[in-house]
């Protein structure tokens, strides 16, 4: 990470990816380099006509020549205004196209990211870097650069001019401008930074307030406003001293540029001066060296402006860089996975997110295609890790995953992700409609398989008291719906994946006994044929299950089916018990007809099959 880093602030390295970007539209830079220039020369014949205007038509009556003199004035400006517009709608459109390609292509790039580096980055950060950071390359492919350049061609050419006009006032002035140039360079190296900083405080501040703002329940909850405020006014005070410090940075910059302007005008004006006083310069030999002159100081303003903005636009790319330089999850590598029939098997699986703090250890278990495999243990045991696993969002430190006898590692991540289904605790879904929503797994379904779908997890039932039916709006992650609503919604996406691997994380957590009672029969349904992981705290979700996993700090300490494990009265047992709020040895009266009632509705167990049960 260091090295990526380092590498993306050499300064070699952003030259080279502003070189590439002005490369790949060289076509609009070029044309409108050609407009620049005809733009930069059509405006040379108006501070050239003064001197004819001066010393012809007023110093020897050439009155013959005061109309020639004017038309020509009159099209250099008609030149001026049609190039200028055609070159904002070339190069502003063309910008415009770069930012949107880099922010393809930026997006592109982090949605191959792996997991872990989401959960380690804000996602105001990334909406930073994909939005704002991109926003600054209009400066080098738009009409800044195109700009800054035609400036510098036509003060080369007011250079020759006023070399021809008076060589010793051209050699001074052309030193004092150059000590600015240095000037110019060391304050643009400075100033790099401060934007690079900018933009990183920018991102935080905007990480912080998506986070506020999409927590607000919470925040007002706990009465956190002062707090979330005084956070969000840190974080301005922050970016506020910045931009301070590079207002003052810039505005010393364009005080040097108006010091040294200054100093060339007294020059002039006393070099220039006794120049036509003594007969060396005509009156408007100095007339046009005065507009000249103006020529060439007029870059030295846009190289305050232009410099800054193109300063900023390297700082943008510094950041870019960064990020596509992150390793991507390569999903074209491995053998292809076309078809997964599930069967799972992990082989002395360890993993730890941090060095030395294993969250499993040494796990080997097999699920048979079409089985299901329940999950249980106190948080933190390595229940959510496990999934992850499973879905490859991360690999293994030691040991194999199998799926259909084929290393996890070594498959297309992109294709075997194809054959999952999801149903977690707290689903996501998108601002748009149900239909759209439950279509996000499969998007080439058709309406009817949609209903489908929605009806095995009982959600045409509150579908149909909505106005717009399936093509109501559920707000941000679907917050005008109630939490069983969404999750039913989770559901149906699932069941239209029609996946060969299913993962069911506490599914029907957020489902009141009647409304999980309805879906369970979905929810098997969904199971035949599939192989099935499942997470839950309530045991009734899990007593059908083919077998148990027990973990405990990262390791299987029991395994088997419900009734086998109760049987062994051990750590499940444990569970079960304290869920059902059962005495483990509770005494029952010869001849009394008991039923043990469990602690809510939601925990009623359906009767199991006998299976045999181990125990580590």
């Amino acid at each position: 990470m260091e090295e990526a880093k380092k590498r993306s602030l050499d300064p070699a390295v952003v030259w080279r990816e502003a070189r590439e970007l002005v490369w790949t539209h060289r076509r609009q830079m070029g044309i409108g380099l050609v407009l620049m220039i005809l733009n930069r020369l059509a405006g040379l014949v108006l501070p050239g006509s003064s001197k004819f205007l001066i010393d012809d038509v007023i110093g020897q009556q050439r009155t013959d020549l005061l109309v020639p003199i004017a038309v020509a004035a009159g099209v250099a400006t008609l030149v001026q205004a049609s190039t200028s517009f055609g070159l904002s709608q070339v190069m502003s459109i063309a910008a415009q196209r770069a930012i949107a390609e880099m922010r393809k292509r930026v997006h592109a790039h982090v949605l191959r990211l792996p997991v872990s580096y989401f959960d380690a980055t804000k996602t105001g950060v990334l909406i930073s870097r994909i939005m704002s950071d991109a926003e600054g390359i209009r400066n080098l492919v738009g009409t800044g650069l195109v700009q800054l350049t035609g400036s510098l061609v036509t003060a080369l050419i007011a250079l020759g001019v006023l070399f021809y006009l008076n060589w010793q006032l051209t050699a001074i002035t052309l030193l004092i401008l150059s000590t600015f140039g240095v000037g110019m360079a060391i304050a643009f190296t400075k100033l790099r930074p401060l934007f690079r900083e900018r933009s990183k405080i920018n991102a935080e501040v905007t990480g912080r307030l998506a986070e506020s703002l999409g927590g607000v329940r919470l925040v007002k909850t706990y009465t956190a406003e002062r707090r979330e405020q005084w956070v969000f006014a840190r974080g301005v005070h922050r970016l506020l001293r910045n931009i301070a410090r590079s207002i003052t940075a810039v505005s010393a910059v364009s005080a040097f540029a108006t010091i040294i302007i200054g100093v060339v005008g007294v020059l002039l004006l006393v070099v220039g001066g006794r120049a036509v006083l003594a007969g060396t310069m005509s009156l408007g030999d100095f007339v046009m060296y005065v507009f000249f002159i103006g020529l060439v100081a007029a870059p030295l303003v846009q190289i305050a402006s232009v410099g800054t903005q193109i300063s900023e636009a390297f700082a943008g790319l510094d950041r870019i860089r960064e990020i596509r330089e992150s390793a991507i999850e390569d999903e074209t590598a491995g053998a292809s996975v076309k078809h997964v029939v599930g069967d799972v098997a992990f082989d002395d699986v360890s993993f730890a997110y941090t060095d030395g703090l294993p969250v499993l250890k040494h796990v080997s278990f097999q699920a048979p295609a079409g089985s299901t495999t329940a999950l249980v243990g106190p948080s933190g045991s390595g229940k959510s890790t496990l999934i992850s696993l499973v879905m490859a969002f991360s690999q293994p430190d030691q040991g194999k995953i199998l799926v259909d006898g084929r290393d996890l590692a070594a498959l297309r991540l992109r294709q075997y992700r194809s054959h999952l289904g999801v149903v977690l605790q707290d689903n996501f879904l998108f601002d748009g409609t149900i239909v759209e929503n439950i279509r996000f797994s499969n998007p080439g379904a058709s309406l009817a398989e949609v209903r489908a779908a929605a009806s095995v997890a009982h959600c045409d039932e509150f579908i149909g008291e909505f106005a717009d039916g399936y093509d109501t709006v559920v707000g941000e992650r679907g917050v005008k719906l109630s939490g069983g609503q969404r999750q039913r919604i989770a559901i149906a996406r699932a069941i239209l994946a029609d996946p060969r691997i299913l993962i069911l994380d506490e599914a029907t957590s957020s489902l009141d006994s009647e409304s999980e009672a309805l879906i369970r029969d979905g929810l098997q349904s969904l199971r035949r044929g599939r192989t099935t992981f499942v997470i839950a705290h309530r045991l009734s979700t899990i007593a059908s299950a083919d077998q148990i996993l027990v973990l405990e700090e990262g390791e299987i300490v029991e395994r088997g089916a419900q009734e086998d494990l109760l049987a062994l009265g051990r750590r499940y047992k444990q569970l079960y018990d304290k869920q059902y709020g059962l005495e483990r040895d509770r005494f029952i009266n010869p001849g009394e007809d008991f039923t043990p009632e469990p602690a809510s509705e939601e925990l009623e167990l359906p009767p199991v099959e006998p299976r045999r049960a181990t125990s580590l």
